[in-house]
């Protein structure tokens, strides 16, 4: 089998493969080629090295080389029909998305003429080349040609399959595997999202409605702000956004906060220059402020609670968010871990930023600390 004859069988394969995908970009389609090129030299190696295999049995049992040359000349005559053709059906049948089953019949079909054809043609030139029949003593036989024409082609079917189909279905679960993995997670992110957000709206206008009727004005301008962190909140930018922006978002929210519990919370922010422009997920930490006041500053029976926001970043490039709050704390840090916001944030990081991302809870009698580390990523880089 020639090796141009090889790469024309061997980009069929490689057209079914793409066949099954769905369309990709350019970037894409150009990432793929090398792998296509790895899987069509797996699928030519795997060809002759079998062929080459059934060369050499036939030269360790003895035959005489009649038999082995017309050997040679039918698998360069056979094999590469029967290849395109099993390639091209490969294609069809990935096209009308037939099943399983009737791919194999077809594909066993195929084979089975081809075989048979050439079995037959193998029992003409026997009839004028006695040192390529069987050996029966009845001479050259049809029907066993035939016979053998179909069971080699099998063979062949069974090969080619092994080289081509195998390495594709494999990639194909893969990919598959991964598709619906990131598709659970987009979803799970959805649905914390989902519930989040009314949460903030929910808690934020019980703040406003404290002061409607003592403050219009005040009430006035803090509708203001909720309108522009609403705005802010529900873009649909990405899950990810820079610590600048995220922590502008929180200033807005503090507001709300610090006007609601006038003469009782006041926050205060310690922020490194140097990390605003990481990226971390949308909202990440306004469900850890909101733990921090409702459950640390504003229990301090002195009215005077305070709650710290500190960014920095370690050497090694991981973002580190600490939110404290000089509450009276909690006996075990992980009490809070049954509530939503902690539970939400644990989970965003888990899908949304590179590993290792973690969230842990430091308390005590002065306060407690909510400490968010966020793995350096390339994207953020």
């Amino acid at each position: 089998m020639s090796a141009s004859t090889a790469s024309r069988f061997a980009s069929i394969s490689d057209a079914a493969a793409e066949a099954g995908t769905e369309p990709r970009a350019g970037a894409d389609r150009e990432s793929a080629i090398p792998q296509l090129r790895s899987r069509r030299a797996l699928g030519i190696s795997v060809v002759c090295g079998v062929l080459l295999l059934q060369l050499a049995t036939e030269v360790v049992t003895g035959r005489d080389s009649a038999r082995i040359l017309a050997r040679i000349a039918f698998m360069a005559l056979e094999l590469p029909m029967l290849m395109l053709a099993l390639s091209s059906a490969f294609v069809w049948s990935i096209h009308r998305r037939i099943t399983a089953v009737r791919g194999l019949v077809t594909g066993i079909a195929i084979a089975t003429a081809i075989g048979g054809a050439f079995g037959l043609l193998y029992g003409f030139a026997a009839q004028h080349l006695p040192a390529l029949r069987f050996h029966n003593p009845g001479g050259a036989s049809f029907a066993r040609s035939t016979l053998f024409g179909i069971l080699n082609a099998q063979l062949y079917f069974g090969v080619w399959a092994l080289a081509f189909v195998y390495p594709f279905a494999v990639e194909s679960a893969r990919v598959r595997a991964l598709e619906a993995q990131q598709l659970r997670s987009r979803n799970e992110v959805a649905r914390l999202r989902a519930h989040l957000e009314p949460h903030f709206l929910l808690n934020t206008l019980n703040a406003i409605g404290g002061l409607v009727t003592e403050e219009p004005r005040e009430a006035r301008r803090l509708l203001v702000c909720l309108g522009d962190l609403l705005r802010d909140a529900l873009q649909d930018q990405g899950e990810l956004q820079s610590l600048d922006a995220q922590i502008a978002w929180l200033r807005r929210y503090a507001e709300i906060l610090e006007a609601r519990h006038r003469g009782l919370l006041q926050f205060r922010w310690d922020l490194a220059p140097d990390c605003g422009s990481a990226l971390l997920p949308r909202l990440l930490l306004q469900p850890l402020v909101e733990n921090a006041v409702k459950h640390g500053a504003l229990r301090r029976g002195d009215r005077a609670g305070e709650v710290v926001v500190r960014t920095s970043m370690k050497d090694d490039g991981t973002l580190v968010c600490v939110v404290e709050d000089n509450g009276p704390g909690v006996p075990d840090a992980e009490v809070r871990a049954g509530a939503f916001g902690l539970q939400s944030v644990r989970r965003r990081l888990e899908l949304e930023t590179p590993q290792p991302s973690s969230l842990r809870l430091e308390s005590s009698s002065e306060g407690t600390r909510s400490i968010v580390e966020i793995a350096r990523s390339a994207k953020g880089a």
